[in-house]
C-alpha cells in the first residue's frame, strides 16, 4: 500500500525539481541579455544591483577588474564595445549558475558585419541569494583565428 502513495509523491518531487531548474535556467538566459543591455544603455546603477559586492572580471585584456573600475570608466565616457553572446552550457549547483559559451565582439571599427567581429569564450557565476541572481565574476578570452 505504501508504494502506491510513493510512487505519485516521487512523480511530484521529480517535476517540481525539473520545472524549477528550468525555471532558473529561463531566469538565468534573461539575465544574461539584460546586463548586456545595461552595460550598451551605461546602466551604472542597475549594473550595480546584478552584481554581486565582489564581483570580480578577468577581461579579454588579461586585467582583473571589480565593479568600481568598470563604474569609473564608464563614467568617464568609456562605451563598451556591442557583444552578441552565445550560451552553449549552463550548469547549475545548489545556489550557483555557471554559464560557459562563445561571445562576438563589435571591433573598433564598428562594422555590423559579424564575420569581422571578435570571437571570444566566456564563462560567467551567477550565485543565487535572498535577493534573487547576482552576477559574481567573469572570465572572457580573445580567441585567436587560425
Amino acid at each position: 500500500m505504501e508504494s502506491i502513495y510513493l510512487l505519485p509523491i516521487s512523480f511530484i518531487c521529480l517535476t517540481q525539481f525539473v520545472f524549477g531548474q528550468t525555471g532558473d535556467d529561463q531566469e538565468i538566459r534573461r539575465l544574461e541579455k539584460y546586463w548586456t543591455e545595461l552595460l550598451d544603455n551605461g546602466d551604472t546603477t542597475a549594473l550595480l544591483q546584478l552584481w554581486s559586492k565582489n564581483y570580480v572580471v578577468n577581461n579579454p585584456n588579461g586585467e582583473i577588474v571589480t565593479p568600481e573600475k568598470i563604474i569609473a570608466l564608464m563614467k568617464s565616457g568609456h562605451k563598451f564595445p556591442k557583444v552578441q553572446r552565445i550560451i552553449e552550457k549552463i550548469t547549475f549547483n545548489q545556489n550557483i549558475a555557471i554559464v560557459m559559451g562563445k561571445e562576438l565582439q563589435q571591433p573598433a571599427n564598428m562594422t555590423t558585419n559579424k564575420e569581422e567581429w571578435i570571437p571570444r569564450r566566456f564563462t560567467n557565476v551567477w550565485i543565487k541569494s535572498e535577493n534573487g541572481w547576482q552576477l559574481t565574476a567573469r572570465q572572457s578570452s580573445e580567441i585567436i583565428r587560425k
